[in-house]
């Protein structure tokens, strides 16, 4: 569950983003687990959808290893965009926490293939691209 106020729009990264909508200080926890609004799936669970809602569905879970199931964010967090050169968020299976000040209006990235889910990029069937850190603001 989002624990920042964030709005989405427009990203130079990918398709839609998730933009701080306030100053964020380092260190801030931007999002954790909450099972009370984030579901989690079985690999069983998704074999048994329909090819377009397991695509959509892929695209915005993430394996978590310690449940060994699928997590879908209840709200925005399914918006945050992979950037491995500079993310301004550290991720984990739990919790995300702001790496350095987040300003007003500026995207919140993370490196998918950090600690949470290596498996992401695999499961897309593509290449993560590179995007210079001149592109995180909006």
């Amino acid at each position: 569950m989002l624990l920042v106020q964030t709005k989405l729009g427009i990203s130079s990264i990918h398709g839609i983003g998730l933009f701080a909508a306030q100053f964020i200080p380092k260190g801030t926890v931007t999002w954790e687990y909450s099972p009370y609004f984030d579901t989690s799936y079985e690999e069983a669970d998704i074999e048994r959808m329909s090819p377009s809602a397991k695509e959509q569905f892929l695209k915005y879970a993430y394996f978590d290893k310690l449940l060994c199931r699928y997590v879908l964010c209840f709200d925005d967090q399914r918006f945050i965009n992979h950037f491995s050169e500079s993310p301004n968020i550290l991720s984990s299976l739990r919790r995300d926490v702001a790496a350095r000040d987040i300003y007003e209006g500026e995207e919140l990235v993370c490196d998918y293939k950090c600690i949470y889910d290596d498996t992401y990029f695999i499961r897309m069937g593509f290449q993560p691209i590179t995007v210079t850190s001149s592109k995180l603001i909006e």
